[in-house]
Order: C-alpha cells, then structure tokens, then sequence
C-alpha cells in the first residue's frame, strides 16, 4: 500500500522533470535534451566541404601481358589512351569515380618455326572503349598519423574497379593475314561489343598535387586485366587456336595466359565543384585535431585580475567592491563591505560589543 502511494505521488514528478529536458522539435527528432540542441539537419547546407569532381586526362597504353606486345625486340610500340569521370568523395578516404576510357595500343609478335619466318613480324592494333567503376583509397589521409603544421598539397591515392569495354582489332602478317587476291587472304579482324560479356578489371595508383581550392593534377597509372585473349588482336580464342595440329595461325599460343592485359599511364587534372572552401578528399580529421590543440597550446589567454586594483586594501578588487574606502583592519563580506555582526551600525571594527547592538556614542554597547 505505501509503496503504491509512494509510486502514484512519484510519477507526476518524474513526468515534469522527464519534459523539462527535452526538445519538443519536429525539425530535430534525434535531440533529447536541451545539452544537444545546438545541432544541423543533415542536408546539402550543412556541408562543410566539396564532394563532386570532374577528371579528365590522357596519356600512353601499352599491351604488355598478352600475345602480341607494345614493348617487342626492345623498342616500344606507343598507343595513347584519354579518360574522362565524374568523382564522388564518400568520406575523406574513399570515394568513387564512374569513368569512360578510350585509346588504342599498337603491339607486335612473331611465331616459332617456319611459320614465323614465313609471317615475318605480327603487327596488331586495338582500338577500346571502356566504361568503369572504380574505387579510390586516398593512401595520405588514411596512413597519416603524426601532426603537420602546414598544409599539404600532395596525395597518394590507390584505384582498383570493374568495368565493361568493347573493341577492334587487326592483324597483319606476312602470310596468312594479309591482303592477296592469290591466294584469297585478308588480314584479321575482331570486333568485340561493349557488352556483360566483356567484363574487365583493373588497380592502379596515382599521385595528386592540389593546385588550388578549384583545381588538382595527376599522375596515375592502371593495370587492366581483360580475362579476354583476343583482345591484343592474336586471333579467335576458340579450341583449334590453341590445338597444336590445327592449321590456323598460333598467335594466341605465344603466351601461355588467356589474358591479354593493358597497362597505361596518365597525366590528368581534376575540377572540383562546389561552393565551399575545401575539398572532402584534402581533409584530414585527425591533423584538423592536432591543428586546434597546437592552436590552444600555444594562444597566450592573459588572465587579468583586479584591473582597478584594490584600494583599500581589504582583499576585494575594486572591480566589484561596493564599499571603497572600507577602514584598515576591518573584516568584510565578499561585496567589500566592513561587516557588522549586530547590525547597530558600529562596524565590528569599533564596537565594542560585537554581538549586542548598542549606540555608536557608547561604542555600540547597550546603555544601562
């Protein structure tokens, strides 16, 4: 019975007290209590930094790993590549770019045997276009554990994604791809649709310099994995390319992997966009931190107390004393003031009496 009367009285004040704290707030509906008040909605105002970039850049490619390569008899067979993306920072150390690549690569081969000497030297050419995800690890911001005082402008980033392409290629030889009426030859020709099935993929690394708040260059470098052996233009990748007693050329046997792979390098600059003074990928939380504490550490906040000084000496400045001129040798309360323990007037400095009020002519004792 008492502890049911206990509870009844008990919830009218805790249900008080319970809305005294908090935030009736439809704009905030995460806030509880009037600590938390002071906060954003989590909306395109409330960003602190740009997130969105435009890249383009161009540069060489190179068929390395495959059949018929860039780099044959030590001199190298230069192609050229050019990208465009469209970038989106997650956080300050991931982000992601959808990106579209065009180039060409020019490689060259010869087969063993008879059959090279007859063929003399393969020329191939691939002409791609590429459409990929890629992914970017931002290396600086992730390994970056010691405090720097001045802004940095260099970046290591890392890129790995998948992507689709599609392509064409020629080859020409000497005997069996070229062009003759007599017999009837024609070179080789593969046409590849930038479809599901052509999946490809690719990492890489590049290193970014921030120019300004607008602008960054780069210079990166990609190694791309097709999965796709007539990609450097050796031939159909069916059965009898690659049965020892069939009588079609053996282009795609020079190199025992079924993948011919790509290799290009890149100079490239990005526009960031946005109307804020930073860029999500150049921001560092953690220097951001070491940079308010050195800012603290190092502020000289001059404490000044007692600017008018204290007068009469009584130990309360006269920034706040109320009584300036109080006698020397009387005690005071914490306004200044000489304290008079039986309020007669007489401060307890003259009176005689202390704690029996009297006149101030009989030095504050009562008169008998």
């Amino acid at each position: 019975m008492k502890l049911g009367l206990l509870l009844l009285a008990a919830l009218p004040i805790a249900t008080y007290a319970q809305d005294s704290i908090t935030v009736n707030s439809n704009e905030y509906p995460n806030t509880f209590s009037s600590g938390s008040a002071n906060v954003q909605p989590f909306d395109n105002k409330a960003r602190r930094f740009n997130d969105w970039s435009i890249s383009v850049g161009g540069g060489a490619a190179f068929m390395v790993h495959s059949d018929l390569r860039s780099i044959y008899d030590k001199k190298v067979n230069w192609g050229y590549n050019a990208y465009v993306s469209l970038d989106k920072q997650i956080s300050h150390v991931f982000g992601l770019s959808l990106a579209y690549q065009r180039g060409e690569t020019k490689q060259k081969a010869q087969l063993d045997g008879e059959a090279g000497l007859l063929a003399g030297v393969g020329t191939a050419t691939t002409k791609y276009d590429q459409i990929a995800l890629l992914g970017d690890i931002n290396f600086s911001n992730l390994f970056r554990r010691v405090d720097n005082h001045s802004p940095y402008r260099w970046a290591f980033h890392g890129y790995a994604g998948i992507g689709f392409q599609g392509y064409k290629t020629s080859l020409h030889d000497d005997n069996e791809f070229r062009w003759s009426e007599n017999p009837k030859r024609v070179p080789l020709f593969i046409k590849k649709d930038l479809d599901i099935n052509s999946l490809f993929y690719q990492f890489g690394i590049g290193l970014k310099y921030k120019v300004s708040k607008l602008i960054d260059i780069e210079a990166r470098t990609m190694y791309i994995i097709s999965g796709d052996d007539e990609f450097d233009g050796g031939g159909w990748a069916g059965p009898q390319d690659y049965d020892p007693n069939s009588k079609v050329s053996k282009y795609n046997m020079i190199d025992d992997s079924r993948s011919d792979n790509m290799w290009t390098v890149n100079l490239g600059v990005s526009f960031k966009l946005g109307k804020n003074q930073s860029h999500l990928a150049w921001h560092d939380p953690l220097q951001e931190t070491y940079y308010r504490m050195s800012v603290v550490e190092n502020s000289t906040s001059d404490l000044v107390v007692c600017e008018k000084g204290d007068n009469d000496n009584d130990g309360v400045c006269d920034d706040w004393d109320r009584e300036l001129n109080t006698p020397a040798g009387a005690r005071v309360d914490g306004a200044g003031v000489a304290l008079d323990m039986d309020l007669d007037g007489v401060i307890d400095l003259y009176d005689k009496c202390v704690t029996v009020p009297g006149p101030a002519s009989n030095n504050g004792c009562p008169v008998k």
